[in-house]
């Protein structure tokens, strides 16, 4: 064997051993290749699946947020409505004819007056003179101011030792804030 067949010898099994270099490069770069496709479809999957469950969230809160103004918008609705019967009711006491506003004055100071107080009647009170006709105003020894604030109706009960507050609106008031359950009930049923 010659040199140049040694040399051809050489070149040729660097000439093999390079293309299987190669071909191994290749098939190693494919694989990696190949895991890489693979990591990134587990990774696409798995991003899809947290937008999907992020927009789930999303959706699911913004439905609740509508819940909660639907029901905000009922309950003022329904606030307006009981604010509509109490104001009626207001203007029903202050429109009370003369029999019926000298019994309800009677029954007020009967359930509220102490010996000695002062009424002092609202300004829009127009049956003063016959609440001071009334007996119980004499038992009593009730007097009565010259004062005539605006209370929105009724009077309020002056003492030694502490006042009443029995206007008409402080007594819707009272009722309101005993009675407005069932009276919403009433209105609304289960709604």
């Amino acid at each position: 064997m010659g040199r140049e067949e040694i040399v051809e010898r050489i070149l040729s099994d660097a000439q093999r051993e390079a293309e299987e270099t190669v071909r191994a490069a290749k098939a190693h770069a494919e694989d990696i290749l190949e895991a890489a496709r693979r990591q990134c479809a587990l990774e696409r999957a798995e991003a899809q699946r947290e937008a999907e469950a992020q927009g789930l969230r999303i959706r699911e809160g913004k439905e609740a947020l509508a819940r909660l103004d639907g029901a905000k918008i009922r309950l003022a609705a329904k606030r307006r409505v009981l604010d509509a019967v109490y104001v009626r009711a207001l203007a029903a006491l202050l429109c009370l004819d003369r029999h019926d506003a000298l019994a309800l004055s009677e029954r007020l100071l009967k359930e509220n007056a102490e010996r000695g107080d002062e009424i002092v009647f609202s300004e829009d009170f127009p049956y003063r003179e016959d609440v001071e006709a009334l007996s119980i105003v004499g038992e009593m020894q009730l007097s009565v101011s010259e004062e005539r604030p605006d209370l929105g109706g009724g009077f309020v009960l002056r003492g030694k030792t502490s006042d009443k507050d029995v206007t008409y609106s402080a007594l819707l008031a009272a009722d309101r804030e005993a009675h407005q359950a069932e009276i919403a009930l009433a209105l609304f049923g289960d709604q």
